[in-house]
């Protein structure tokens, strides 16, 4: 009898619905550039898209009592029972909880952040504009990681974070089109407080750059997520294209 040796692929585990919108572009993305030449050249890939999970940043700004955590949680044994061998987690503020995430697992789990943070370091990115949800800003999450590397993190004035939060949850979470004009704006304001690249660093704010072409020097954190995932889950990723802008001019 033939032993067969031949390994067995990944099953990635995708914690989404954080929002539903992000989740069903992480997918597209995963699919986009993944190396194949058939279907079975992609990843298997278990999505968990729990759009009911309470609001992230409701919670860390102190808006709602209702903690998130517990839900994650559930949702990522859950994936494990259904035989995810790795997590992602298409949400920038849900990793506000990573560290208690991670701790409740033994799934590696991607860090959007951590691979954003690591992506800017290499490309020589020294100062980063963030563009995120309040909860991401307040909790000062992506300072962490990207200040291990190095990297000052350059954040909104308060009007233009305003702007912001009203384009991810008036606009894009409600279904309407985005005010790219508001948006570009705001950018130009951290480019001209010295920010050489900015991060989207929401993934709704994602959904601007799927259909909205941006100047190259946005980095798009979903971008980043993609591609490591496409990786660890011994793929080749293909298609994206990370540099640093060639000038420091404004948008």
């Amino acid at each position: 009898m033939t032993e067969n040796n031949t390994k067995k692929a990944p099953v990635l585990g995708i914690l989404g619905g954080l929002g539903p919108m992000a989740t069903a572009y992480f997918y597209e993305l995963l699919i986009a550039h993944t190396k194949a030449a058939c279907d079975q050249d992609h990843i298997d890939i278990l999505i968990n898209s729990h759009a009911t999970t309470p609001d992230r940043t409701a919670y860390i700004t102190g808006k709602s009592e209702e903690n998130p955590l517990s839900v994650m949680i559930e949702d990522l044994h859950r994936l494990k029972i259904y035989g995810a061998d790795l997590v992602a987690i298409p949400c920038n503020t849900a990793h506000y909880f990573y560290d208690r995430l991670k701790a409740s697992t033994d799934l590696p789990i991607l860090n959007i952040m951590q691979e954003t943070a690591a992506k800017l370091a290499s490309l020589g990115v020294r100062r980063a504009g963030i563009l995120a949800t309040d909860g991401t800003i307040v909790s000062g999450t992506y300072d962490r990681y990207l200040t291990a590397y190095g990297i000052e993190c350059i954040r909104p004035r308060a009007q233009d974070q305003n702007t912001v939060m009203r384009i991810i949850y008036d606009e894009i979470k409600n279904g309407k089109t985005p005010d790219v004009t508001a948006f570009l704006t705001v950018c130009e304001h951290l480019r001209a407080e010295g920010a050489q690249m900015l991060i989207l660093g929401c993934t709704e704010l994602s959904l601007i750059k799927k259909h909205h072409p941006l100047p190259p020097c946005f980095i798009d954190s979903l971008d980043v997520l993609a591609a490591a995932t496409i990786e660890a889950c011994g793929k080749t990723p293909v298609g994206f294209d990370f540099h640093a802008p060639a000038s420091e001019r404004l948008l």
